[in-house]
Order: structure tokens, then C-alpha cells, then sequence
């Protein structure tokens, strides 16, 4: 894929990540989507979230997909492109609409409604990926999400994952597993297939007693252990673990003042760890920085909204004070 948004050869993006994103739409007030007449209009994806995570780390990053060319798709590709996303892989069509998402919270209780059925994300196919753009990366992300989308997005994202590992760049694989797209039973055998494909692969706890089928913990470590990746298990009673052949370690997370809003935590650990890699940092240490990451994101209202720069994330390890005034 490639269109009129270019990038400076010299600026090739060291991680690469792809899937759909949509236009988001929330009620303004804390009514409910059917009692609402306002409505902010903001926008949303895991690996978006993930780009924008990484470049406001300070690395340089491209996301490409498929939108709708639509006020929607047109404002994703500004917004990304202004946060230092490498855009120039991404294609608006005139075939299909950019997908649509609404989401509420009602007493607490977040609900998420999708319109992503016909997408132009959806109607990816393996013959959209550019391989010289993917194999210039040193690590490519991906998520269980694009392979839920439709039979040629999943054909997509293995396709990707080949590429990426015939040429040595690393392969981050987060299962994102999203019931309201596909059955449990359906997304088992797929998920963990690509989770053999991954060098790192990043579940929540949650996740793997769904696809393992199992409430031990020791069980899912026996599992995890028979790939070739690293595991990045998020989601432990107030740790994560990160399981290798040889060894499990727990890194504790970091305690956030308040939680405003869960979405895009997740995604915000990965941006995190990833960075961490590319800072060459130990794989726990990499953990912790993703744990901060993910403590910031819960205490912002937004998907990718809350993610900070490498500059606050600094001023919260060195313990510096925010000055008012």
C-alpha cells in the first residue's frame, strides 16, 4: 500500500504495526448512547494506539491499513500523521467506509458497539502488504484483532508475520482476543497458531484461561513454555510475568492515583515494552516500563489520549515534582 502521505527515507520506521482503525463516537455526557444527543467524535485501534504510544516514547513507527476515503478515514490519517506516525502506507478507498465504533458508560459499565462489518480494513488481503516496508523494520506488531476481522485480513496477518520473520524482524503478537467479533472456539485455534509465529508474545492472564482452557496458572506456564516466544503474561494479581523456558519473573506494577478510564491500557504496555526493546533494556525491565505506561493511560479518558511522552514518563521515575505555576 502506498499513497501521497511519504516518508523521508532516512525516518524508516523501526516499528511497523497494522490494523483497522475506526471513528469513535461517545456520548458528551454520562447518559447512555439511546438518551444522548451529543456526541464527541473522536477515533480508535489497538495498534494505532500502540504507533502513537511509540512515538510519543520518542522511536519512530509506521501503521498502515485500509480506510474508507471519508471524512472519517481522512481525519485518522491527519491525526496519526500528526503525532509522528509514518502514514505513508495507508490506503483510502472509495470502496468501502471507514468502520465505526460508539461506546458508553453507563453506572460504571463500559459498552462498546461496532459497525466494522464491510469495512475497507476488513477487505484487507495479504497482496497490500508491501514487504520491503516491513522487512526495513526491527520489529512488527501485531494483534489477534485484524485476524478476527474477516478470512482475508487473518490471511493478512499470517502473511505479515512470515514476512517479518524471513527477513529477522521481530514479531510482537498481542491475541486481543474480542468475543464480540468471533466465538471462543473459532479464535483458539487461529490465536495460538500465531502465537507460535511470535518472538514475543503478549496475552492477558484472562486470555490464556480462555485459550488454554484451564484456571492453572501452572498449566497455562507449561503451555507458554512450549513456544519459541517470550511471554508477556498482563493481568496477574497486581504483577505481570514474563515466562521463558527456563525461568518465570514477576515485575509488580506501578500504582495509579486514580483510575479514570481501562481502555488502551493494554495497548499502551505494549507500546512501552516494545520501546523498552529498542532501548535494549532487559526483558523485565522492559515489562516495568510498559507497567508505567499502562498505569498512565487508566488515569486519562480516551483510547490513546493518556499515552505520555518519554519526557513525563521520566519526570515520573525521577520523582519530579509537577510545577503549576
Amino acid at each position: 500500500m502506498a499513497n501521497q502521505y511519504s516518508t523521508d527515507q532516512d525516518q524508516r520506521p523501526e516499528i511497523i504495526t497494522f490494523g483497522e482503525t475506526m471513528a469513535l463516537m461517545m456520548p458528551t455526557s454520562s447518559k447512555g448512547i439511546e438518551y444522548s444527543s451529543q456526541f464527541q467524535s473522536l477515533f480508535g485501534g489497538a495498534e494505532t494506539n500502540v504507533a502513537i504510544g511509540v512515538a510519543r516514547l520518542g522511536h519512530r513507527v509506521g501503521w498502515f491499513s485500509r480506510l474508507g476515503k471519508d471524512p472519517f478515514g481522512q481525519v485518522i490519517v491527519k491525526k496519526l500523521r500528526g503525532e509522528g506516525v509514518d502514514v505513508s502506507h495507508v490506503e483510502l478507498t472509495t470502496e468501502a467506509p471507514t468502520g465505526l465504533m460508539l461506546r458508553e458508560v453507563v453506572s460504571g459499565k463500559t459498552s462498546v458497539y461496532y459497525y466494522r462489518k464491510g469495512s475497507a480494513a476488513s477487505m484487507m488481503k495479504p497482496e497490500h502488504l508491501d514487504e520491503n516496508y516491513i522487512k526495513q523494520a526491527k520489529f512488527l506488531h501485531v494483534t489477534g484483532i485484524t485476524a478476527a476481522l474477516s478470512e482475508s485480513c487473518r490471511a493478512t496477518a499470517i502473511e505479515a508475520m512470515r514476512i517479518a520473520r524471513k527477513h529477522g524482524v521481530k514479531v510482537c503478537f498481542d491475541p486481543n482476543l474480542r468475543l464480540k467479533l468471533w466465538s471462543l472456539d473459532e479464535a483458539r485455534g487461529v490465536l495460538l497458531e500465531m502465537a507460535k509465529e511470535a518472538d514475543y508474545f503478549l496475552p492477558g492472564l484472562d486470555e490464556l484461561k480462555l485459550l488454554y482452557q484451564t484456571e492453572s496458572f501452572d498449566e497455562i506456564v507449561q503451555h507458554l513454555r512450549e513456544l519459541s516466544a517470550v511471554s508477556i503474561v498482563k493481568g496477574g494479581d497486581d504483577e505481570t510475568y514474563v515466562v521463558e523456558k527456563d525461568s518465570i519473573q514477576s515485575v509488580p506494577y506501578f500504582k495509579a492515583e486514580q483510575i479514570v478510564d481501562t481502555v488502551g491500557a493494554g495497548d499502551g504496555f505494549c507500546a512501552g515494552f516494545i520501546v523498552g526493546l529498542l532501548k535494549g533494556y532487559a526483558h523485565t525491565e522492559a515489562v516495568r516500563l510498559g507497567n508505567l505506561i499502562g498505569s498512565m493511560v487508566v488515569q486519562t479518558e480516551g483510547d490513546w489520549e493518556g499515552i505520555p511522552t518519554w519526557e513525563q514518563v521520566e519526570a515520573v521515575l525521577n520523582n519530579v515534582k509537577h510545577v503549576e505555576r
